[in-house]
């Protein structure tokens, strides 16, 4: 990427989990000395841009110690609230778009609640503050609210990234500024897919990406290839146009002996789902599609099936049945885990025929590192 894109590269998000589950069970100076070892590679490459990191659940929680770390992209200020909570923003002078990196771990562990409600007070502050200067937000974090989209099976809390009150929170935060939110971004599921959130008259108003892992996983959910994604933005005001998303081919590298890695563009965005745009309504839609047909006849979520495993699993006959199809399509476009469950159980032919905006129901990265990246490149 630094090689290819390397001038119009505006910053890069890495969205966490820069060790590996097994990383847990090293002693904490051993973990610091990974992290610092891919903190130390990605400010190389990238030397002449900031890096954003968010903190991953596999990532140590060791708040001084990454501060200090990551001093060389972080302001001061973003280090206070950084060391005491694990979130920060960054303020762009002169520009319009800022940037809030939350800290995702304090919605998903009881002993954090103190924090985690710090943490809300905090962002409902600060987006506040946006909205009444007129300015626009990313927010980035590493695991996104809702459910997995691969997790098969009855819906357990094994399926979730937050608690349910906290997921809540987070849903109720971005309705209140959705008109200032100008993207979200995470890692964390290894797939590549998005969410969009509705509004309480249930029309969409806001979206998320998750973006691939750049270390390749093997779980009961399924496995993927590296990825890694390219954003074409508006650097003034956040407003994302497209994004390409590039990939390492497993089947083709692991057996050569020469060990050659070349990254591939998997898919242009608009491109490849004909969309001209990337917003709440338009990511509605081509969610909307996945109810329209079955599997073997439905060109879109066969596009979008490949896609989220990065291209390992190819045929969704073989790999992806209607219920695969219709969990899908609820998990992107049902936030709100209750809503999640009566989606679950209701028909897809049912969702289809309602599927009109004005009908839409009120709801709303492993052997390795798993790393996952976002690049932003500057357009204008």
């Amino acid at each position: 990427m630094s090689a290819r894109q390397n001038d119009n590269i505006e910053f890069v998000l890495w969205t966490g989990d820069g060790l590996s589950h097994a990383a847990r069970h090293l002693p904490e100076i051993r973990q610091l000395e990974l992290l610092q070892n891919l903190t130390d590679l990605l400010g190389k490459t990238f030397s002449s841009q900031f890096v954003f990191p968010a903190l991953g659940h596999d990532d140590p929680f060791l708040r001084e110690e990454l501060g200090k770390m990551w001093s060389r992209w972080l302001p001061t200020d973003s280090m206070k609230t950084f060391e005491a909570g694990g979130y920060y923003i960054i303020e762009r002078k002169m520009l319009k778009l800022q940037i809030v990196v939350l800290n995702t771990n304090l919605m998903k562990h009881s002993d954090y609640e103190a924090d985690a409600q710090k943490q809300w007070l905090w962002l409902d502050k600060v987006l506040h503050k946006f909205q009444r200067n007129g300015e626009t937000v990313y927010l980035v974090g590493h695991m996104a609210p809702g459910s997995n989209e691969r997790q098969r099976g009855p819906s357990t809390s094994s399926h979730t990234a937050y608690f349910d009150h906290h997921n809540k929170k987070y849903l109720e935060i971005v309705r209140k500024y959705a008109g200032i939110i100008a993207g979200q971004f995470f890692g964390h599921l290894h797939s590549d897919t998005f969410r969009v959130i509705y509004g309480d008259n249930g029309r969409p108003i806001s979206w998320a990406m998750l973006a691939p892992s750049v270390t390749p996983r093997r779980s009961n959910e399924g496995m993927n290839n590296p990825g890694l994604r390219l954003y074409k933005f508006d650097k003034d005001t956040g407003q994302v146009f497209d994004y390409t998303q590039f990939y390492l081919d497993l089947s083709t590298v692991n057996p050569k002996e020469n060990r050659q890695v070349e990254w591939q563009v998997e898919y242009n965005f608009s491109t490849y789902y004909s969309i001209n745009e990337i917003s709440p309504v338009s990511l509605h839609a081509l969610a909307d599609k996945f109810t329209q047909d079955n599997p073997q006849g439905n060109n879109v979520f066969y596009k979008y099936y490949k896609a989220n495993s990065v291209r390992i699993n190819n045929n969704p006959t073989t790999g992806c049945d209607s219920t695969c199809v219709h969990q899908h399509y609820c998990a992107i476009t049902r936030l709100d885990y209750e809503a999640f469950r009566h989606c679950m159980q209701t028909a897809p032919s049912a969702l289809s025929a309602s599927s009109s905006l004005a009908t839409r129901p009120v709801v709303l990265l492993v052997t390795a590192v798993a790393v996952a990246v976002s690049v932003i490149k500057l357009v204008r």
